[in-house]
């Protein structure tokens, strides 16, 4: 992959910003170097710019060197920072599968890249020959959300694998949902494909949602260039040391994977049980979606009880679904009471 070809020159040839903690390494006891206030340690320093402790960690967790590894503030500046790096304003495009994650198109318009949607195949599969009919001499990269939102299923990582060698530009796997997934990482294949970028989050299965931290993995090339482009202190030291403490704890985290998808399945079969309910899908996430008799009216009757869900009636392919989060066995019988009330009120 010619990497040089798919950067925007003025990013390639970019001088980043030297902050005092990137200029200095090793150890030392008196600090006079970035006008910090000598009180209230430790909040008076700057972070981490490049969130060493937090890195290792994660690369022990992953197998990724955490060379390969950028953290940016939750998911959102992951995307970002792939758009800034590739993408020139009104110029390139980007081709995602539809539907999906609504920020990739979100963050494509406030760049001013074009966006180009390609359909899912009707049983929610992932049409690779159209996402390369899509693409141009100025698709730089191609979306990819895999377990996806809203659908909720992960896609065959052969599929991915072949797409990855038949696009000429970047390919991001995003895969926030895939604690959750038995279908495997793209992250053992990142070495193998130097134009992949994987995503992942603290916020699903890690419970993590409000502390914002996103993950990205790429070749050391790629995190160089994304190092560049982020602002210097991206993630603040409160959330490097949660971070850590968090990651240090990764067993309690398999065990509320495997409670929450306990949860799932019985959250499944008792959906099918409902006469308003006309379809559950397979998911490989937190999340189920279903189709039923009346979304909007539905999604009305629970919000009036105090149950919000997703509603995702207007949503290319999900006409009549809700997306329901896997929530603890008590409010997964909440959501269950009331939606074998309704109709009945």
């Amino acid at each position: 992959m010619n990497l040089k070809a798919l950067v925007r020159h003025n990013i390639w040839n970019l001088v980043p910003y030297s902050s005092a903690r990137s200029e200095f390494t090793g150890t030392a006891s008196v600090f006079l170097d970035a006008n910090e206030n000598p009180l209230n340690s430790p909040y008076n320093r700057y972070p981490d710019p490049l969130q060493h402790e937090v890195k290792e960690l994660i690369a022990g967790l992953r197998g990724v060197p955490a060379g390969q590894i950028f953290l940016g503030v939750g998911s959102d500046e992951c995307i970002d920072v792939v758009y800034r790096t590739f993408c020139r304003p009104g110029v390139d495009n980007v081709v995602a599968m539809a539907p999906s994650y609504g920020m990739y198109e979100v963050c494509a318009d406030i760049n001013d890249v074009a966006y180009r949607r390609v359909p899912l195949t009707g049983s929610f599969g992932l049409d690779t020959e159209a996402m390369l009919t899509a693409a141009d001499g100025c698709t730089k990269v191609m979306w990819i959300c895999s377990p996806n939102n809203p659908t909720g299923n992960a896609f065959d990582l052969d599929e991915i694998t072949a797409l990855c060698r038949r696009f000429e530009g970047i390919v991001v796997v995003d895969e926030a949902y895939i604690d959750f997934s038995s279908r495997g990482s793209m992250l053992s294949r990142l070495n193998a494909l130097p134009n992949l970028i994987v995503m992942q989050t603290l916020s699903k299965a890690w419970g993590s949602a409000a502390v914002r931290m996103g993950i990205a993995f790429a070749s050391q090339e790629i995190i160089d260039i994304f190092n560049k482009v982020k602002y210097p202190y991206n993630i603040n030291l409160l959330t490097q040391q949660y971070a850590a403490d968090r990651l240090k704890r990764h067993g309690e985290v398999r065990e509320w994977v495997e409670l929450l998808l306990a949860n799932r399945k019985a959250l499944s079969e008792a959906l099918g049980t409902l006469e308003c309910v006309e379809k559950i899908f397979p998911s490989d996430a937190n999340f189920v979606l279903v189709r039923v008799a009346d979304a909007d009216a539905i999604y009305d009757y629970l919000r009036r009880r105090g149950i919000i869900v997703r509603n995702r009636n207007r949503v290319e392919k999900c006409l009549g679904c809700l997306r329901i989060t896997v929530g603890t066995a008590e409010e997964n019988e909440s959501l269950i009471n009331a939606l074998n009330d309704y109709g009945k009120v």
